[in-house]
């Protein structure tokens, strides 16, 4: 087969192209500019990539709500007293033992609270597990360390387990207090008077040797009844909630728990929750649900009535305090020696959510 004459129609025919070739680039839009696309293109990848949300810092949040409470408080009474119950990883900037002191949190707080620390981390009446007792204990002797008294609370009641609960918290330089039950509403029989039992007035925590928690009334048949027995007591320190059900206690309610039996003075501290809200508290509303608010969150699994709350809200933070119906506001008005902040642990929620 001869291929000249093919040949010499394909060399014409590209020759002839190629102008057309060379006008498509004449040929494109003024308004269109390949450099500008290419600027465009960059410019909208680089916007996307910086676009990205900062991650909220759950952990300095709390610190940052339990120190505004603290000034807030101590403005109003230099003497009142702010203990945060469990959530001891906020006293390091990591939440390990070897990491930096957040020494703002630390010098804002007179106490820390922790539940289970020998009995009751993984059910009432069992011993918790060394390995979980000496990761704790490493962060509580921190605050210690720095002059924040520790107040610990196990959960048992067979006498060798609250012996030994008291035993290991007084050998650790903790204060202690074996509750009976989960519910915080009785005053145990055992031991038949508080341990470590002294008759030194207490007008300070580091004075005191022992206390009673105690924040749910309902074994009681009236008000008069649990203050009465209260008023029995010599717990050096007692932890009880404003209310009894739905009426707060009074001025002269608080003072008249003040004394203890034997003649000598004591610390009565307030419970508040933080970083929940309550559905049977004062400051509920009924139209309320998980979103609205916007800073209520889902309802505690395990505690029926209690919601996970955005706690460094400004609107949740105006229930708690600031104002004259604020929570902390009636606690102080009250005249309570200070305040037991729970659900301090509150960022863990979030940080896995």
């Amino acid at each position: 087969m001869n291929f000249r004459p093919f040949l010499h129609t394909l060399l014409i025919t590209l020759i002839l192209m190629t102008p057309g070739c060379l006008d498509n680039e004449a040929d494109t839009p003024d308004n269109i500019e390949n450099d500008n696309v290419s600027e465009i293109t960059d410019f909208d990848v680089s916007d996307n990539s910086d676009k990205s949300v900062p991650e909220t810092d759950y952990r300095q949040q709390m610190r940052d709500f339990v120190i505004d409470i603290s000034t807030y408080s101590k403005q109003k009474d230099p003497d009142f007293i702010i203990i945060p119950q469990n959530g001891q990883e906020l006293l390091t900037t990591g939440g390990e033992p070897d990491d930096p002191l957040e020494q703002d949190y630390i010098e804002a707080i007179d106490g820390v609270g922790r539940e289970d620390l020998f009995f009751g981390y993984d059910d009432d009446n069992v011993a918790t597990d060394e390995e979980d007792t000496e990761y704790i204990v490493s962060l509580l002797d921190i605050a210690k360390d720095n002059g924040v008294v520790v107040l610990v609370t196990d959960y048992c009641w067979t006498r060798f387990y609250v012996d030994a609960s008291y035993q290991k918290n007084t050998d650790r330089g903790y204060i202690s207090f074996a509750a009976d039950s989960r519910d915080l509403d009785t005053i145990p029989d055992y031991p038949a008077e508080p341990f470590n039992v002294n008759d030194d007035d207490v007008d300070s925590l580091d004075d005191a040797n022992n206390f009673l928690y105690i924040i749910n009334p309902e074994v009681f048949d009236s008000k008069e009844e649990f203050l009465e027995s209260l008023q029995e007591t010599d717990y050096d320190v007692i932890l009880i909630d404003l209310f009894f059900y739905d009426l707060p206690l009074t001025s002269d309610d608080i003072d008249s728990l003040k004394i203890r039996s034997n003649g000598a003075s004591r610390l009565v501290i307030a419970y508040m929750s933080i970083g929940e809200s309550e559905s049977y508290r004062f400051y509920w509303d009924d139209s309320w649900h998980m979103g609205s608010p916007e800073w209520l969150e889902a309802e505690n699994p395990d505690w029926e009535g209690n919601y996970k709350v955005r706690y460094w809200d400004e609107e949740w933070q105006a229930v708690i305090y600031g104002n004259e119906d604020a929570y902390l506001d009636m606690i102080i008005d009250a005249g309570f020696d200070g305040v037991y902040l729970d659900i301090i642990d509150a960022f863990e929620y979030f940080e896995e959510n």
